[in-house]
């Protein structure tokens, strides 16, 4: 598959980046996951071509990066959405309704859990807790918490996210 001129020159800027971040950590004993977690700070998630640099570029072999990039969920394999929706499932989030709230939230961005939109918009994540059991069911989005909710609720936050009024940028 050939790339555009434009690809080829994100990939790379991907790589220079890579190469940045690999030398700040030379000989740092154990640095893989910091390396990991920087890199993908700053790409936005770990696509192939980004991992077999870091392997070529720190010496660990390409299936132990892709190892530890799979092993850990804070790792993305890929693209995210501009937005990040994390659906709380903890314990007192469950029995609030939190299955209901998920399910609401993906009718209207039509995707499954774990999914991107089309637009890159949106990326809907189930999480084990968000820590804010006493607003049950919680949602967040980037830094904003969405607590107490109802389905209703939670499909206009979406909406108000997807015309833009809900934007905190």
């Amino acid at each position: 598959m050939e790339r555009t001129a434009e690809s080829r020159d994100r990939v790379d800027g991907q790589l220079a980046a890579v190469d940045e971040v690999v030398a700040r950590y030379s000989g740092t004993e154990g640095s893989l996951i910091p390396v990991l977690q920087e890199v993908q700070g700053m790409v936005g998630y770990l696509p192939r071509e980004v991992m077999q640099r870091i392997a070529e570029r720190t010496g660990v072999p390409a299936a132990r990066v892709y190892g530890v990039a799979t092993f850990y969920s804070q790792f993305r394999l890929e693209p995210v959405g501009r937005h990040i929706i994390k659906i709380c499932h903890g314990t007192a989030c469950h029995v609030q309704g939190a299955t209901a709230i998920t399910e609401a939230i993906c009718d209207e961005l039509g995707v499954a859990e774990g999914e991107t939109t089309e637009d890159g918009k949106f990326t809907v994540d189930s999480v084990a807790c968000l820590g804010c059991c006493s607003l049950a069911p919680v949602i967040m989005i980037g830094e904003q918490t969405y607590g107490r909710l109802t389905p209703g609720e939670a499909r206009k936050i979406v909406r108000n996210y997807e015309d833009g009024s809900g934007d905190a940028e």
